[in-house]
């Protein structure tokens, strides 16, 4: 009997029940990529330069979003906008359901709010890749609207009478009198704004903020606005855009508090509309509800966190294939680890606080002008937190340099105390031979404070016989846990090594060598920089990077050895470490260093890339890199198995 009733149980555990097989062969119907499943937020988050930027946000119901791309911007201002800066981005589905068009203030508001004179025109068919133009009304308009003041707030509606994307926004001259929505047509491909500007509509005081929608179940256009009496948003209806617009008298925002920025968009039910504007004195938007756009219901406020500070923008239902598409190049991905603009990362397992680190070139600076280095501490390699800067070569921290903080090193030391000390080696540029040269800075704590030496230890006085060109910079240091003794690196153009004195501060001259490798291409292992090394098993692993910092097949290569300062042995069949995946938009994966999780054969590579919005020669992509991390491994005969760079690093699955 007992036997009976385990095998009828295992029958009804192992095999399907009728509505198991329903559930399952609805889970297994193909979904329609082109089903309107969710919502795309644009906006910019503040009225600071840094954030007046487009920034993505996407919900699957309309009213509570998550911020793509860890609220970083997806457009660059400083790419599109002649003041470097935008604000209220409007985007539109365009006719044909698979072109997009934008359009935002070209403004920095810091110069204030009569300070702009234009806007941007953007399209796309993806919603990642946007062409884009710019408008500049005194430069254009040389006699109407020189003198314009401000050209705030411009949307797009597609015009069913005139055949064309209408392009309105509100004017304001320099002479006086009040803001007034005016509009012109853009032309066919959307990259300039037909004849002159003309009036559409004002409600007789300030008028700003225009957004307008048709509604099909009256057969009218609706026109919300913002308007400086009364203090609120307002509508005007009209059978055609350009007829006469008829006011209402009724509120449409559910609050007494300021408001501006309206955008209102069709739910993907096809019966109701959401109504978002922007409470900016309390920091976040309110959204309402209405299913005829004559009564209006508060829904929520947004929860504003972190980066996600959203501020006037507008929504677009999207597709199934576009949020797919939005998630995977914009997704809240775990890379890259460390906030902003960093290069030439150096990380460190400090046995003192039993902390990582990762310190850093300040990048983003012109000509790589940098002058200071981050550090970051993390308990988990996942969470890093900022540290500050720990040294800063243009202070009175270091006396013999002026700038060019570029790529440390690190080494933690115990000393016979049981105390540890830290020795932290960089390069920059030294004044008086007008030459990169490296030194060093010492602490008792891995975030310092350090003290720096009073003068360079390495110069090209330094470099290897027979060496007439390169720079001193991208030190290494290397403890042999075989010998205990320690080694130092460095080169561009070459790869020098020596032995370091017990000071940890000055080199054994007599111990330089060079350690270049021979007969590899920029498509192979051309030397260019950047030497590490690590000790696995029997084998001293040279790593370096070959081709420019700015280049997007800088890739990472190695050779291994039976001593600290060579011979190198470069297996020609397996060299590579790392290399760009375009295909995922990852560029320029070099610069690296290597970190072995204590007490393990568990290894990690932590490196930069080129941020996939400036890999365009045209944006210095060499000073747009950012730190990632990804695992590293090695086969049963201690070859490194070529890295696959990552989206989501090694501990998201």
């Amino acid at each position: 009997m007992k036997h009976l009733i385990l095998t009828t149980l295992l029958t009804a555990c192992l095999l399907p029940s009728a509505a198991q097989k329903k559930q399952k062969a609805v889970a297994e119907e193909p979904k329609d990529p082109n089903e309107m499943v969710a919502y795309l937020f644009t906006y910019f988050n503040s009225n600071s330069p840094e954030d007046e930027q487009i920034c993505y946000a996407i919900s699957d119901d309309g009213y509570n979003y998550t911020p793509l791309n860890h609220g970083e911007p997806v457009i660059s201002s400083d790419t599109i906008a002649l003041t470097q800066c935008v604000r209220d981005p409007h985007i539109l589905r365009g006719e044909d359901g698979k072109t997009f068009y934008m359009v935002v203030t070209d403004m920095k508001s810091n110069l204030g709010w009569a300070s702009n004179r234009g806007i941007v025109l953007l399209k796309s068919t993806d919603l990642i890749n946007w062409q884009h133009s710019t408008v500049n009304f005194p430069t254009k308009y040389t006699k109407a609207w020189k003198d314009v003041t401000r050209v705030w707030a411009p949307e797009t509606i597609y015009d069913h009478q005139a055949g064309k994307y209408m392009v309105f926004y509100s004017l304001l001259k320099r002479d006086g009198g009040f803001d007034k929505i005016y509009y012109q047509y853009a032309n066919d491909d959307f990259t300039d704004l037909e004849g002159e500007p003309k009036w559409l509509f004002d409600s007789g005081n300030a008028t700003i903020d225009g957004d307008i929608v048709y509604n099909e179940a009256d057969k009218l256009y609706h026109l919300f606005y913002k308007t400086e009496a009364g203090r609120g948003i307002f509508q005007a209806t009209a059978k055609n855009l350009t007829d006469k617009w008829q006011m209402l008298p009724e509120h449409v925002d559910q609050t007494n508090r300021p408001v501006e920025g309206v955008g209102v968009c069709k739910a993907i039910d096809g019966q109701s509309w959401i109504i978002m504007y922007d409470c900016y004195s309390d920091g976040h938007y309110q959204f309402c509800k209405s299913t005829d756009l004559k009564t209006f219901e508060f829904v929520q406020n947004t929860e504003t966190k972190g980066k996600f500070t959203p501020r006037h923008g507008t929504i677009i239902p999207i597709t199934r294939a576009e949020k797919e598409r939005l998630l995977k190049e914009y997704g809240n991905h775990k890379q890259p680890i460390l906030p902003g603009f960093h290069a030439d990362p150096e990380v460190m397992y400090s046995h003192l606080t039993k902390k990582y680190y990762i310190y850093s070139t300040t990048d983003g600076t012109p000509g790589w002008g940098g002058h200071d280095f981050s550090v970051f501490s993390s308990d988990n390699l996942i969470d890093w937190t900022d540290e500050g800067k720990m040294l800063d070569v243009k202070s009175d921290q270091v006396k013999w340099a002026t700038g060019n903080a570029w790529a440390p090193a690190i080494e933690e030391v115990k000393q016979k105390d049981g105390s540890y000390k830290y020795y932290f080696y960089f390069s920059a540029h030294n004044p008086v031979s007008n030459s990169k040269e490296i030194s060093v800075a010492v602490a008792d704590h891995p975030v310092g404070p350090f003290t720096a030496l009073d003068q360079p230890i390495i110069s090209m006085k330094d470099a290897p016989e027979g060496v007439r060109s390169g720079q001193a910079i991208d030190v290494d240091v290397f403890t042999d846990p075989k010998s205990g003794k320690h080694y130092i690196y460095w080169g561009n153009g070459f790869m020098a090594g020596a032995e370091l004195n017990d000071d940890m501060v000055s080199l054994k001259k007599e111990t330089i060598v060079n350690l270049t490798p021979q007969g590899g291409t920029l498509e192979t292992w051309n030397f260019r920089e950047a030497p590490y090394v690590f000790y696995r098993k029997g084998q001293y692993y040279f790593l370096w990077s070959v081709d420019d910092t700015g280049s997007p097949n800088y890739h990472v290569c190695y050779a291994t050895s039976k001593s600290p300062l060579g011979p190198l042995n470069l297996d020609e069949s397996n060299y590579m470490v790392i290399r760009q995946r375009p295909e995922d938009k990852i560029y320029g994966t070099a610069h690296n260093s290597v970190l072995q999780i204590p007490g393990k054969d568990e290894w990690y590579i932590v490196y930069h890339r080129i941020n996939k919005n400036y890999i365009d020669p045209h944006f210095a992509p060499g000073i747009h890199r950012e730190v990632c991390i990804d695992r590293l491994t090695f086969d049963k005969k201690g070859k490194i198995v070529e890295v696959t760079p990552t989206l989501n690093g090694p501990f998201c699955k």
